[in-house]
């Protein structure tokens, strides 16, 4: 059995609103969830920048648990905080260990190409290093907190819409921006998997014609060089070879 150590914390959400509340809260339909079952979803501002992406857990039918990155339960449970008004929902930090079990039963994440689950204080032994599930990330091309997702970045730019947005449910903040996007334009840059000879330098700017026309956002030792994830501009056609350093019209000599 494949096992990796996920980073995580967590926020509960319980009580005889939390349903409601959650479900006016965050982009993705967390009322349709039963006990057990799990959706990706995002805390966004008003403007549609990520606060927080998140799983939200149904562990029962008033009781949600919120899986989000290391650092960013604070912020999540504070701007849950600041909105509850009148909602009957207790929303505290919880702590939680969980592992990436290939092949095995849990949550379910398809963040790393291939059957996996997120399996929650489980006495596992990690077989599979922080190295290599970053590597089995990139490849997937799963955006992360802090490399492809920040402040910065639309949830259409990261290919978030298409596994963390219901453009069914009730309102949420962010969604106007959201579904203005989705149905009345495109993003004008998207992520992109890149395989490359070499490990290139954080924040490279990724080449077309001499132009630059995206970054690098992460990137990872792989067979034959390295693998890297990096925002391109739509325009570029996707079986472009690009290059990555300074464009040409503004190399150094």
């Amino acid at each position: 059995m494949r096992v990796s150590l996920r980073p995580r914390s967590f926020v509960r959400v319980a009580g005889t609103d939390a349903e409601s509340y959650l479900d006016r809260m965050v982009s993705n339909d967390v009322a349709a969830l039963g006990p057990g079952e799990s959706c990706q979803a995002l805390l966004l501002t008003a403007k549609a920048r990520v606060i927080a992406p998140l799983v939200v857990l149904r562990r029962g039918h008033e009781d949600f648990l919120l899986l989000t990155e290391p650092g960013l339960a604070e912020r999540v449970r504070a701007e849950l905080l600041r909105s509850r008004f009148a909602a009957k929902a207790e929303i505290e930090l919880e702590e939680h260990t969980s592992h990436v079990v290939f092949g095995g039963e849990g949550i379910a994440t398809e963040d790393y190409g291939e059957p996996a689950a997120e399996v929650l204080d489980a006495e596992l032994e990690p077989s599979v290093s922080a190295e290599e599930l970053e590597r089995l990330r990139i490849e997937a091309g799963t955006p992360a907190w802090g490399k492809e997702i920040d402040d910065r970045v639309l949830p259409a730019e990261a290919g978030l819409t298409e596994r963390a947005v219901s453009f069914t449910k009730g309102c949420y903040p962010g969604q106007e921006p959201i579904a203005r996007l989705h149905y009345r334009g495109h993003a004008n840059r998207g992520l992109r998997v890149l395989r490359l000879d070499a490990l290139p330098e954080p924040d490279a700017e990724i080449v077309y014609e001499g132009k630059s026309v995206g970054r690098i956002t992460s990137a990872a030792p792989a067979a034959g060089g390295a693998v890297a994830l990096g925002y391109v501009r739509r325009e570029v056609p996707e079986e472009a070879e690009l290059a990555v350093g300074r464009p040409a019209e503004t190399a150094l000599h």
